[in-house]
């Protein structure tokens, strides 16, 4: 790491994974919810999981124990340091955006709070604040924010390629979600469709 030290960077995601935690708790009243739903619901929920409850931690841990490199095999060797440092800086503004927008987004949503997939419940309301005036789904668009920006600023092929592969479940994830909102809110839903880009504002 040469942008900031890899001891100040476990510290500093460790930090912003407990900030979370909190965040959640505070907003949603809980903590963690068991994946339910298809096959396909479950294993993206899953995936998720895994990837902000083991990955992260994990990685931070290695980080702050100077031991990374050693545990990760797939780590990219970068000649430039030009492009290292474009690399890292990348993925720190990726990183904590993700974070920011995470955040945001359990802030906005409070009890309405649901994992992917499924279906809004009857006392739920349909949100369109926030972040949800940006992206229709923001909290993926944090989560590959997280994951990619975590990728740049360790520069392992093996998370690029967990970040591809999370990127996939997503998008066949959205129709399914998508398809349980319209059923939920009808034409609110439908006219919010046409108006909010999925992932990225003013792109996809």
């Amino acid at each position: 790491m040469h942008l900031i030290g890899q001891s100040t960077l476990g510290i500093l995601m460790l930090l912003s994974i407990v900030m979370l935690v909190i965040i959640k708790l505070l907003t949603t009243g809980s903590l963690l919810e068991k994946p339910t739903g298809v096959f396909r619901v479950r294993f993206t929920n899953t995936f998720n999981l895994f990837f902000l409850l083991i990955v992260l931690p994990v990685s931070a841990i290695l980080l702050i124990a100077g031991k990374m490199e050693v545990f990760d095999p797939s780590h990219l060797t970068i000649g430039s340091l030009d492009l290292l440092l474009g690399l890292e800086i990348a993925g720190m503004v990726l990183y904590v955006l993700g974070y920011f927008l995470m955040a945001w987004a359990l802030i906005s949503l409070r009890g309405n709070y649901q994992l992917g997939g499924s279906t809004p419940r009857s006392g739920d309301e349909m949100v369109s604040m926030g972040p949800y005036r940006l992206v229709r789904h923001p909290m993926y668009t944090a989560g590959l924010c997280i994951f990619l920006g975590l990728a740049l600023l360790v520069q392992s092929s093996a998370l690029f390629f967990l970040f591809w592969i999370y990127l996939i479940l997503i998008i066949l994830m959205i129709p399914v979600e998508e398809e349980g909102l319209k059923q939920a809110y009808g034409e609110k839903y439908s006219a919010y469709q046409q108006e909010v880009k999925k992932l990225v504002p003013f792109c996809y």
